[in-house]
């Protein structure tokens, strides 16, 4: 069924940072969050993962619109990491969403003409430093900071991974992302198309995350952190398919 919010045109940006917080949560305490047609990325058996995602895009648009006619925005979202079966048996590995927010009005309101992802406005600051970066949010309870530092990173206390190659497997934003409307059993898949991808680990000195912590999750651990800088990157139209159970 056609609607506005089924991403009916593509959009492109410029990711100047996109800073990402991935948590290890008991795959017991995810699951009941996903709609019945996706399934967790679980590592061990054990863990899904929930991503805090915090960006600084320039620029945003529909694609082929010149650079002027975009507009800047710092978003900020939470995802699960889940796979999906299409309807051609592929399995593809993307993200589920769980809250999207913005600094900006404007974001809010279109955003919500052509999407799902249900975008409150909020503050969020971005306070750079020479030693570290702090991301600040009064309205939504956050307070993030990491050091400017590139070698020798450890990962997170607890963290389930055995190093940072794996951890790298779980950084997002992964291929797609998916929206189910369980009224017509529709599944919406959204594809990022982005180049020279390449996060780099970073150390987490500070990580309260009101929305991480209203949800109360009993198993839970910082598992990740890394940050991309100076990104083009773009969503292509929506695509969407019939989930037969």
């Amino acid at each position: 069924m056609f609607s506005l919010k089924n991403h009916p045109f593509a959009v492109e940006a410029f990711f100047e940072s996109s800073l990402v917080l991935s948590y290890a949560v008991a795959k017991e305490e995810l699951q009941p969050l996903l709609p019945p047609c996706l399934e967790l990325d679980i590592l061990n058996d054990t863990y899904g993962f929930v991503a805090a995602a915090f960006v600084q895009t320039k620029d945003l648009r529909p694609k082929g619109f010149p650079a002027f006619m975009g507009n800047n925005f710092k978003l900020i979202g939470f995802r699960i990491f889940v796979r999906y079966k299409n309807t051609k048996g592929k399995k593809l590995r993307g993200l589920y969403i769980l809250k999207s927010e913005t600094d900006k009005k404007k974001m809010a309101f279109l955003g919500n003409i052509f999407t799902h992802y249900n975008y409150l406005q909020t503050d969020i600051a971005f306070k750079k430093s020479e030693q570290s970066l702090q991301l600040v949010s009064k309205k939504s309870d956050i307070n993030v900071i990491i050091k400017n530092k590139v070698d020798d990173i450890a990962l997170p206390t607890n963290s389930p991974f055995k190093d940072w190659k794996e951890a790298r497997k779980f950084a997002g934003p992964l291929p797609f992302t998916f929206t189910f409307n369980s009224n017509t059993n529709e599944v919406l898949i959204i594809e990022g198309v982005r180049e020279n991808w390449i996060p780099h680990p970073v150390e987490v000195v500070k990580h309260h995350i009101g929305f991480i912590n209203y949800k109360s999750f009993k198993d839970i651990q910082l598992a990740n952190a890394f940050i991309i800088k100076n990104i083009p990157y773009y969503w292509k139209k929506g695509k969407i398919e019939l989930w037969k159970p």
